[in-house]
């Protein structure tokens, strides 16, 4: 069975190349929606412009066709919220140096 969690542990698998961490800590993920064999999910990058855009969208997409039981995988890229550091996960905060 398809479930939320799982899609979030194999999307720890994508990283921002240009921050050393991956994008569910680093907050970049906003939805992860499951309707059985589908998945859509929502997410944004650091920054509106970034010209890593298209290969990161096609990162997410593949790994969260390669979890057992999903045939569909819809990315929909968003921008508000904007990001901000905030989102950063207390992990990620840790790795990245920067926990309070």
């Amino acid at each position: 069975m398809v479930t939320q969690e799982k899609v979030l542990e194999v999307l720890k698998q994508c990283y921002d190349p240009e921050i050393p961490l991956n994008i569910v800590d680093l907050g970049l993920i906003y939805g992860v929606d499951v309707n059985e064999d589908k998945v859509k999910i929502q997410m944004t990058l650091t920054a509106p412009g970034c010209p890593l855009h298209s290969s990161i969208s096609r990162d997410v997409k593949q790994r969260v066709l390669s979890v057992e039981g999903v045939h569909e995988a819809q990315v929909d890229m968003v921008w508000e919220p904007r990001w901000t550091m905030d989102r950063i996960t207390p992990e990620g905060k840790k790795v990245l140096g920067i926990a309070k």
